[in-house]
């Protein structure tokens, strides 16, 4: 909570929460937590496990593999989960080694419609790099997904696009990397300074029409108030959105408010 940075990704209310949400009404509250051996995933498991308790669940498996981990790395993983049979596999993983987990996932016959890898950072981009036929199934929760909003959201695809290629997709990334900018931008045109005592007023507080939809910057937490979305991969490489909020969702980060996980 750095007063001098304003976040900009979902915080464990807009997508922890919601995924639980999700997978426990459709797949079921036997979970096994897949994540890279860091902060992050560490953190988000710990609220999914008190998100499961709460609902009666059981965490049936925890691993965690180095950041820079080999697709041989994932198999007595897989083993184990073939052997535990949970509802749902809960991955944190990240960079190339999502790549390695999913692929591993299909190599060992696992259905992903029976229990699916469930994520919060898996995005189209990864669904790229495996594969859509591997990716097919799988399940992540965020702000954003290619083809989430309207006209101002079709019109951020098509301009992407023709700048990057065809073959490239958006995603949540390129999409909060792109509001960011405007809303900086739009902070600048009313100071006219760097300043960043001047800046940060502004920005707090302010909203902006992002291809996700209209969002805004909390000011009680600096972080910002964004959409809750769910997607499951199709076999085009994108994402079929399963479930949306209504409108923005304001930023808990600590989920000490109604959100309270623990």
């Amino acid at each position: 909570f750095s007063p001098n940075i304003i976040y900009t990704g979902a915080a464990p209310n807009q997508n922890s929460l919601t995924l639980f949400r999700y997978l426990a009404a459709n797949y079921g509250t036997r979970f096994y937590f897949v994540g890279s051996d860091y902060v992050y995933p560490r953190e988000s498991n710990r609220i999914m496990r008190a998100l499961i308790n709460q609902s009666g669940g059981e965490v049936v498996g925890e691993m965690y593999v180095s950041l820079n981990a080999r697709r041989e790395e994932f198999f007595p993983i897989i083993r184990n989960i073939k052997a535990a049979r949970p509802d749902v596999i809960f991955s944190t993983v990240v960079g190339e080694a999502t790549t390695y987990l999913y692929q591993t996932f299909n190599d060992f016959g696992l259905n992903s419609s029976t229990m699916p890898i469930a994520s919060l950072t898996t995005s189209e981009a990864e669904i790229s790099a495996m594969g859509p036929d591997v990716g097919e199934g799988h399940i992540t929760a965020a702000a954003y997904f290619q083809g989430a909003g309207g006209i101002k959201e079709g019109a951020f695809v098509r301009r992407y696009k023709k700048r990057y290629g065809e073959s490239e997709n958006t995603n949540m990334c390129v999409e909060a990397a792109y509001f960011q900018v405007h809303l900086l931008a739009k902070a600048l045109e009313q100071v006219n300074t760097l300043d960043t005592d001047m800046l940060r007023p502004v920005i707090l507080g302010s909203s902006i029409d992002a291809p996700q939809g209209v969002i805004s910057i909390n000011p009680a937490s600096s972080h910002a108030n964004v959409w809750s979305r769910v997607g499951r991969a199709n076999a085009c490489g994108q994402f079929s959105i399963v479930h949306q909020s209504q409108s923005q969702i304001d930023a808990d980060p600590y989920l000490i408010g109604p959100y309270r996980a623990a």
